[in-house]
């Protein structure tokens, strides 16, 4: 059933961000371990140099009008006017251990739904809402873990306050190596322009290549160690993750029998004075899967709906992805990814898309005299390959989609946002989705998604 939020829960956040907004605490990106920022808030500084504290808050209510919809499936997005909200609030919560070492952990409350409990399109419409939602709020550890700091050679460079980052100094070469619970984006996929669902983008195949099935809860999070090697302009980064027990499910104990190995290779550019990055993504993901072809052919013999987890075995589902990413102008910054996976296999954690394209641009508010407003245009064509449509199109269930029936179309997401700078602290953002063939069915929409977004960091 369709979940709505709290309102004493949200108004409680919102008005203490607001009070605290009268502070300017400097506003930083919410899901990356360590980008530039402006100074450590004034909270930080009263726990002294060893400990570093920070909280955010961020409330999005999204909605759609009806939309034509000849059927349905258990996993279909309502046809049926509707609104959603989600609601989080979240402690950062930091200690220096020793030379270059950090502990980080981060306490938070979640509370509401995503549009039809976060189903019916495989680039959902809001990375603020997870798979599993609660009318109450409810706690959560999202991350707990150490990261350790090895300087090698090179220039000194300052490192700058930020969330889950002590401001400090270290060369330029060096090495980081990150162990605990954390997202796999904190460190993966990360792109300056289309990645934070906090400020930047909403869409899931916009702020991630939708083809990147990366180890994850429900919630996004999961176990595991990531080594970088940073040299001159280059970047090295390998990790392993803990696959969930069953696809999507919640991770709990350690069980190194499912599991998720990540590489990226990073190459900084100039254009002009201006930066950018391009990362090269692969994985390969290894545990008990589902071939859409099995769960396709046992369904044909028994005459019954095709169900990928009735064909679980020990499996592996291998992926690339293109990101890129650079600065035109001192406010003015284009974006873009290109994936694809194998495509045999079920998808396990994140969503049912195994082609993606996607790409667009971010603009500063400073030729308008709003330095501090962004606005952000972006588009995303996700598709599905040949057994994964055969298997849809027979009435299988995806971790996001199941129309029971298909007539197949690329998913096509064409996403707007203005956010507006109310302080240093606190953003308001309008979001606009415009979406064609949901969950691949060219039978079902198009349909606007219209939202609006609350965030505070403090």
């Amino acid at each position: 059933m369709q979940g709505t939020h709290k309102i004493s829960f949200s108004l409680f956040f919102v008005f203490a961000s607001l009070s605290v907004a009268s502070y300017s605490l400097p506003a930083v990106a919410d899901d990356v371990l360590a980008t530039n920022s402006a100074d450590p808030a004034p909270l930080s500084e009263a726990l002294g140099d060893d400990w570093s504290a920070q909280a955010q808050f961020t409330y999005v209510n999204q909605g759609h009008p009806s939309f034509n919809a000849p059927y349905s499936g258990t996993n279909s997005m309502t046809s049926a006017a509707q609104q959603a909200s989600t609601a989080d609030a979240t402690l950062f919560l930091g200690r220096r251990l020793w030379q270059g070492a950090q502990l980080w952990i981060n306490a938070e409350y979640d509370q509401g739904y995503g549009l039809s409990n976060t189903l019916g399109m495989a680039g959902f419409a809001s990375a603020e809402a997870y798979k599993i939602g609660q009318n109450a709020p409810y706690l959560r550890l999202p991350r707990a873990f150490i990261r350790q700091v090895i300087a090698l050679d090179g220039e000194a460079q300052t490192i700058q306050a930020d969330t889950n980052q002590f401001a400090g100094s270290t060369s330029a070469n060096n090495v980081v190596i990150t162990v605990g619970r954390f997202s796999v984006v904190d460190i993966f996929d990360t792109n300056t322009y289309a990645h934070d669902p906090r400020s930047d983008f909403l869409n899931w195949s916009i702020v991630d290549a939708g083809t990147f099935d990366y180890a994850a809860d429900s919630w996004g999070f999961t176990n595991g160690g990531a080594l970088e090697w940073n040299q001159d302009r280059w970047t090295l980064r390998g990790a392993m993750f803990q696959l969930s027990a069953l696809p999507n499910a919640q991770v709990t104990g350690f069980h190194p029998h499912q599991h998720s190995f990540v590489t990226e290779l990073e190459r900084r550019v100039q254009w002009g004075d201006h930066p950018g990055k391009v990362k090269l993504l692969a994985f390969v993901n290894q545990g008990d899967m589902g071939a859409y072809s099995d769960a396709t052919n046992l369904a044909a013999t028994t005459g019954t709906t095709p169900d990928a987890a009735l064909v679980r075995r020990q499996s592996s589902n291998p992926g690339v992805s293109l990101n890129i990413e650079q600065e035109l102008t001192q406010d003015l910054g284009v974006f873009a990814r290109a994936g694809i996976n194998g495509g045999k296999q079920a998808a396990y954690e994140f969503t049912d898309i195994n082609r993606s394209v996607s790409g667009g641009l971010s603009l500063r508010g400073g030729s308008w005299g709003r330095a501090d407003d962004t606005v952000g245009l972006g588009a995303a064509v996700n598709g599905l390959s040949a057994s994964a449509k055969a298997y849809f199109a027979a009435g299988g269930n995806g971790l996001l989609i199941g129309d029971g029936q298909l007539n197949y179309a690329p998913e096509k997401i064409i996403e707007a946002y203005y956010s507006i700078a109310i302080t240093k602290s606190v953003k308001l953002t309008f979001d606009y989705q415009h979406v064609n063939n949901p969950a691949y069915n060219h039978d079902r929409g198009p349909f606007p998604i219209y939202a609006v977004r609350l965030h505070a960091q403090l």
